[in-house]
């Protein structure tokens, strides 16, 4: 990414949070206008079939053997920032202002746009005055963008449970206090949370992703870790949720006769609701439109995923994600009747966007939202 941005011309800093690439072009008095890229994969064996279908596999941050694939369209995120560039370089008579592009890494642990801004990205480079991302859908034709005002996507927060008990012999189970059975009561009890907890009114979800216990058919381990995802668009829905969660697992402890369990909320893999500047996105929906056509915007509702884009706003900076369709359009219109097996969504590992319109999509309307605030 830094070759690419320094190809087209930017001045290229590496390494900023970490992995992060930022590069700066100015061109003339005028307003500063962030566009942002995303670069990491997941731990994903990819099932596409596709001839460049990801073969690597790698060690994950816990020692797990996992492949590695952009099952959340990162490369077609790169893909259309590095066209981008190229494009708005070539049109320097064109705009005034000045372009940062951030190629952010971390994102699918909503962890890199905290680094790099905790690193300086608003004081070591021209603070913008509006940052703009996109994000591959694969649920949307391609050629087609979509877009929400305001709450665009959720709180995020990760919880670890360390569910402690007294292991055994399988065929002694009242020798123990068996950690599998009292993670497993932990599990159906926190469902409880959104269903009897949160007002039916305020979205919420409380999802177990992970759970990890034990070592063979007949012993009884002496702990079980679990691993959540809490998604929130309140403040005050997301304190509770956090708090019945604690509440519950102890509980829980309490009532199987096990030690306390531990609960962890990760503050480093917190990420705040993505907040759509409305007065920016309706300018930049109303160039979209005019361009691509009233059909081929459509307006879309909020969602539970989480993005760490939302983090840009730092310093009252207006910011807009949009979304981009991916999806080839006999396959979108296929599995539009009834009974037809829904298309692949985010971090599956089918998921396989088209290239082609996609990426000449992705390029188009970056270029139209940078040129529509960088007007000379």
């Amino acid at each position: 990414m830094a070759a690419e941005l320094r190809a087209a011309g930017f001045d290229v800093t590496e390494k900023v949070g970490g992995n992060g690439v930022v590069g700066v072009l100015k061109n003339g008095p005028g307003p500063v206008v962030l566009l942002r890229a995303d670069m990491d994969g997941l731990p994903i064996v990819e099932q596409t079939g596709l001839p460049y279908a990801s073969k690597v596999r790698t060690k994950d941050r816990f020692g797990n053997d996992v492949g590695v694939m952009h099952a959340c369209g990162h490369d077609v995120h790169m893909t259309c920032f590095v066209g981008s560039a190229r494009v708005l370089a070539a049109l320097k008579g064109s705009w005034s202002g000045t372009l940062v592009f951030v190629a952010q890494p971390a994102e699918e642990i909503v962890a890199g746009a905290r680094a790099m801004l905790d690193d300086g990205l608003y004081q070591r480079f021209p603070k913008p005055d509006y940052a703009i991302a996109l994000h591959a859908d694969p649920l949307t034709p391609a050629g087609v963008v979509s877009y929400t005002e305001g709450l665009a996507l959720a709180n995020s927060d990760t919880v670890d449970i360390l569910v402690k008990g007294k292991g055994g012999h399988g065929a002694a189970p009242h020798q123990t206090v068996d950690p599998v059975v009292l993670a497993a009561r932990i599990i159906l009890d926190l469902q409880t949370i959104v269903s009897r907890e949160v007002n039916p009114l305020d979205p919420c979800v409380v999802t177990v992703g992970s759970i990890h216990g034990g070592t063979k058919h007949n012993i009884i381990p002496n702990e079980v870790r679990l691993q959540l995802t809490v998604r929130t668009t309140k403040t005050e829905v997301r304190d509770h949720v956090l708090k019945a969660i604690d509440r519950i697992a102890k509980a829980a402890a309490v009532a199987a006769r096990a030690p306390e369990p531990v609960v962890t909320v990760s503050l480093e893999e917190f990420t705040p609701a993505t907040l759509n500047d409305v007065a920016l996105t309706r300018k930049t929906v109303g160039v979209f439109k005019e361009v691509l056509g009233d059909g081929n915007v459509r307006e879309r509702r909020p969602l539970m995923g989480a993005e760490d884009f939302g983090r840009f706003a730092a310093g009252k900076t207006p910011i807009f994600m949009y979304f981009l369709g991916t999806v080839p359009a006999e396959l979108y219109d296929a599995a539009q009747k009834p009974d037809a097996p829904p298309l692949p969504g985010m971090h599956t590992d089918r998921y396989a966007p088209v290239p082609e319109p996609s990426i000449r999509a992705g390029v188009r309307t970056e270029c139209l939202a940078v040129l529509n605030l960088l007007r000379k």
